[in-house]
């Protein structure tokens, strides 16, 4: 059964089509990968799918949230459903690792692993360092490492792999893996070639006015 689909969206942004007539679906355990220049509208694409951005035309959908209506009719609801990972990773420079992720995780569960989050990442011998000592590709990990400490059904990561080294890239690819296995839902932004296992690809350059290549 289809969980979180978008149907015929279209979204303007500084005056211009980004992309038009747009659709989507994604099950238990399916990941999308976004791919296209930029400026071709990846990252509006994912704050429609997070509801930071209303489209001007079409709708984003839960199947058990509303009986089917868009996300706009119970936005608490959607959110508690998502994790979005955009690029900045605010991280604060006063609070140590452990910190950083815990209060964060807090907003969504009382009882957040946020250790288990900081050794899936790579990143638990930072568990004490303060944000303001890392380096781009750790506070990177930290920003990842939010997703895994406090569970939500579907992740939305605007290019996660920016600033890792390989050993954070493996990790990254082993965490969509596990959630994946979990029944959890993906939707990723790339430029690199990240080893997703058998992904819906949408090439966001064939909008407007092209033939969609939704797979």
């Amino acid at each position: 059964m289809v969980q979180f689909f978008g149907d015929n969206l279209t979204c303007f942004r500084g005056g211009r089509i980004v992309f038009a007539d747009l659709s989507f679906s994604l099950d238990n355990g399916d990941a999308l990968v976004l791919r296209g220049p930029n400026g071709s509208g990846k990252s509006s694409l994912l704050r429609v799918m997070a509801g930071l951005v209303d489209p001007v035309a079409g709708a984003v959908t839960w199947d058990d949230i509303g009986n089917g209506s868009s996300i706009q009719s119970d936005p608490d609801a959607h959110h508690r459903h998502i994790h979005f990972v955009g690029h900045a990773d605010a991280v604060k420079p006063v609070l140590s690792v452990r910190e950083n992720v815990s209060f964060w995780a807090k907003l969504r569960t009382s009882a957040p692993d946020v250790d288990g989050a900081l050794s899936a990442l790579g990143i638990i011998d930072l568990a004490d360092v303060p944000g303001r000592f890392l380096s781009a590709g750790q506070k990177r990990r930290v920003g990842l490492a939010r997703v895994l400490a406090a569970p939500a059904p579907l992740w939305l990561l605007d290019e996660p792999a920016t600033a890792l080294d390989a050993g954070g890239i493996e990790a990254l690819e082993n965490a969509i893996r596990a959630h994946r296995a979990g029944g959890g839902m993906v939707v990723v932004s790339t430029h690199q070639n990240l080893q997703i296992d058998d992904p819906h690809r949408l090439n966001l350059d064939a909008f407007p006015g092209r033939e969609q290549a939704y797979e």
